[in-house]
């Protein structure tokens, strides 16, 4: 049961020592209530540092270095003579934070803190510093987990979650690292709850504490001294706090953190189903009651949505007893289960509900990739093709749904870069032959065509079209 700020940290909350008589008679009056409005003055002069100076020192400053290489600006001189300036280089720095999550030196923070990073460094409340490694990172979900190597020492650290449900109207402490000014404690409540319109991915804890540049990756706690979210952003016009700032719960920060240190990557497990959130008109015409849900527009032969029995139209009500507003919640909830996991999912079909299970799984690459470089006497020739799957797409950042073979990479002045062929092309066929594979596509490269004459077709961005062949090597 959630314990109230006055029921758990006692007379040490008051303000200039001891609990006053009042203060006593109070504390013992709400003893095993969950939650207690001030009644008194003597009662809203009851003070946080008690869970601050449990939880700041397990929150860090993330430095962040790389090196930006900027071309200079050519004069007259430099150009009438054909001359060329090097690019100057110079180092670009960024500030963040972290949540320390185990005491052997694990950390959590955001993955755009990390971004581009090629040197990280991690200074500790006491103004010690580490250089840190990147265990594993996500951009979908905004995660990234650090290490340092405390050498033998245990760090103060934060137990992520609590024991109670976070409720809005709950308080709540963030801290950071806001505009580098150094370590900094700001007060709110939670303002919200699965606020899922930000990312794609999300599920966000909404509050009104203030969070700034500089918050990011930092801690959300509860008066317990719980991590229940990591600040991630801020809605904002003037780049500063206006009293709306999102964290990631807990669940997801936990989940990540095992799966970074379990595999070395953070996974996201799926169902193999492609959603949308559905509106008000679309529940009228399916015969829901409201608009809630995410109704399944394409499912994956095979996948852990088709093994479970789900249809394309039907609509997912909940997974895992939590309610599913819209897409983007139901890949957060899949997000926070382990890999593997056997969970319960309620769907709404032919104006019933049902209820079924479901074994999510990470994207598998099937077919594998098989990636080959396309060599020889054709428009192709320096292109590096690969069998496009949905841990492939999951892995690049490509729909995960795509299939075909697709261009990774092109060597640049190769034939294909002559003949403006991009990665994220999907060769789809070859003087009149379908392409199903990056195998048969180089054995098709090899013995088609007349040396001169191709008709190449190709999708890109869901575009068709004819490669114009305007280049090929020449004989060897």
């Amino acid at each position: 049961m959630k314990k109230s700020i006055l029921s758990l940290l006692g007379s040490v909350l008051v303000l200039g020592g001891a609990a006053s008589p009042a203060n006593a008679q109070f504390l013992d009056s709400v003893a095993g209530v969950d939650r207690v409005v001030p009644t008194s003055q003597a009662q809203v002069q009851l003070s946080y540092s008690p869970v601050v100076k449990t939880t700041a020192p397990a929150v860090v400053n993330v430095f962040t270095s790389r090196t930006v290489r900027t071309r200079s600006r050519s004069s007259f001189f430099d150009e009438m003579f054909g001359m060329r300036r090097a690019p100057q280089e110079r180092m670009e720095s960024s500030l963040g934070s972290g949540v320390i999550v185990r005491g052997n030196g694990i950390i959590v923070t955001n993955a755009h803190v990390v971004k581009g990073a090629e040197e990280l460094k991690i200074v500790l409340n006491d103004r010690r510093e580490f250089p840190a490694e990147i265990i594993a990172k996500d951009e979908e979900t905004d995660l990234a987990v650090l290490r340092i190597d405390t050498d033998g020492e245990t760090l103060p650290s934060l137990r992520i979650g609590s024991d109670g449900p976070l409720e809005i109207g709950d308080i709540v402490l963030a801290i950071g690292n806001p505009f580098g000014v150094g370590q900094t404690v700001t007060s709110g409540i939670v303002s919200a709850l699965g606020r899922t319109n930000v990312t794609d991915v999300s599920s966000f804890i909404q509050t009104d504490a203030a969070v700034n540049p500089g918050n990011s990756g930092g801690a959300l706690v509860n008066l317990s001294g719980e991590l229940i979210g990591v600040n991630t952003a801020i809605f904002s016009r003037s780049g500063g706090s206006n009293g709306i700032g999102f964290a990631i719960p807990s669940e997801l920060v936990e989940r990540a953190v095992d799966s970074a240190l379990s595999e070395g990557r953070i996974v996201r497990p799926w169902i193999g189903a492609r959603t949308n959130g559905v509106d008000a008109t679309m529940a009228a015409a399916l015969g829901l009651d409201r608009a809630k849900g995410a109704v399944i527009n394409e499912i994956l032969r095979g996948g852990p949505a088709d093994k479970a029995g789900l249809e394309k139209g039907d609509v997912i009500l909940s997974i895992g007893g939590t309610a599913i507003n819209d897409d983007s919640g139901l890949r957060f909830k899949l997000a926070t289960l382990k890999t593997g996991e056997i969970t319960r999912v309620s769907y709404f079909r032919d104006g019933q509900q049902r209820i079924g299970s479901v074994k999510v799984d990470t994207p598998q690459e099937s077919p594998k990739r098989d990636e080959r470089k396309l060599d020889g006497r054709h428009p192709l020739n320096g292109a590096v093709v690969v069998n496009m799957s949905p841990a492939l797409g999951e892995e690049l950042g490509f729909d995960p749904y795509l299939t075909g073979v697709m261009v990774l990479k092109v060597e640049r002045g190769s034939a294909a870069n002559y003949n403006r062929v991009r990665p994220g092309d999907f060769v789809t066929e070859i003087n009149g032959s379908l392409v199903t594979s990056a195998r048969q596509l180089q054995a098709l490269m090899d013995t088609s065509g007349d040396g001169e004459n191709w008709d190449i077709e190709i999708d890109r961005n869901g575009r068709l079209g004819m490669l114009p062949v305007r280049y090929l090597p020449s004989e060897r």
